[in-house]
């Protein structure tokens, strides 16, 4: 007997009616790009579409991405030189950057998902996602300023922190720190499983966080290994974690779908700067269709265990899909 397996393929009814995984804007979110000023608008070369945008403007975009369906956004503030330290102490500022924003999303937008950035780079003199001391980035002294930077963006008003440094034993003291402050209904995006990877080139240029000198390898994990994340998924989780966070997003897919395998906790992907960049150039340059591609490397992540995608691509995927 052959057997047809084409039967099912037959229609878009019926192709919709087998369709194993589904892809919907309430699965977005959004990374936003926060800066000093009004009304001001910064192109970021790298990533055509994408800007530092002022307060007001951060507000507006917002609301746009809420409206389409997208439940969320997550912020990263752009620093001017002058306010960066090798400690990073404008981070814990309540009058600082992102604190403002965070309290102007909320008052204008209260169901909004307020996603709040834990780590030092864009407050580091150095560019480092930790203290750097005699040469090395020191796990230790770099905790509890993590935990106090989480405070500070809970008490402006933050629902979830997202801690993407990946110093040693941060989760469970940003939990701590958190629940004693009074905000244990806070939650903890971790970036548990975060490579040092090639694809972050254009965020860093948004943000100019580059290290200053050397690299992350010694904390950002190497992209050869797979074992190596699940344990990081295993003590982010005993530590609190609400969500794990894998990134970059389509090139570990594999790794993505270990990570689903292992938890019953939430699993985000982070389809990064580089990877929408590399889409943007390709179809400016005519070689493939940017709306179909889009739409297909964010429903591969979904397939491969997403239940969350931060995309740059979140407004425009949501219109395609509307």
């Amino acid at each position: 007997m052959l057997v047809r397996p084409r039967r099912n393929r037959l229609s878009p009814q019926m192709r919709g009616l087998v369709r194993e995984t589904s892809l919907s804007p309430d699965r977005f979110i959004y990374p936003m790009f926060v800066q000093e000023g009004e009304a001001q608008r910064t192109p970021i070369s790298s990533m055509p579409g994408q800007a530092r945008l002022s307060v007001d403007l951060l507000v507006e975009t917002a609301a746009q991405a809420f409206a389409l369906g997208v439940p969320g956004v997550a912020l990263f503030p752009a620093l001017s030189d002058d306010l960066k330290d090798p400690r990073g102490t404008e981070s814990t500022n309540s009058q600082g950057l992102l604190q403002r924003a965070v309290r102007a999303l909320k008052a204008a937008l209260p169901s909004l998902l307020v996603i709040t950035d834990v780590a030092l780079d864009p407050y580091s003199s150095d560019g480092h996602d930790g203290v750097l001391l005699d040469g090395r980035i020191d796990n230790d002294i770099t905790v509890p300023i993590l935990a106090q930077m989480a405070v500070a963006q809970a008490r402006a008003g933050a629902d979830i922190v997202a801690p993407s440094d990946m110093m040693d034993g941060r989760v469970g003291a940003i939990r701590s720190a958190l629940d004693a402050a009074g905000f244990n209904q806070v939650g903890i995006c971790a970036y548990c499983v975060k490579y040092a990877s090639a694809f972050y080139g254009p965020f860093r240029e948004a943000l100019d966080s580059a290290p200053r000198g050397g690299d992350k390898k010694t904390y950002q994990m190497d992209p050869a290994n797979v074992r190596e994340a699940l344990r990081e998924v295993r003590l982010d989780e005993a530590e609190g974690a609400d969500w794990l966070m894998v990134k970059p997003g389509l090139p570990y897919a594999d790794v993505l779908r270990h990570v689903r395998d292992l938890t019953a906790l939430p699993v985000a992907s982070y389809q990064v700067s580089g990877e929408y960049a590399m889409l943007k150039a390709a179809a400016q340059n005519g070689w493939l269709d940017y709306d179909k591609s889009i739409l297909e490397t964010l429903l591969c992540l979904r397939r491969a265990g997403a239940d969350i995608i931060f995309t740059y691509a979140a407004i425009e995927a949501a219109k395609l899909l509307a």
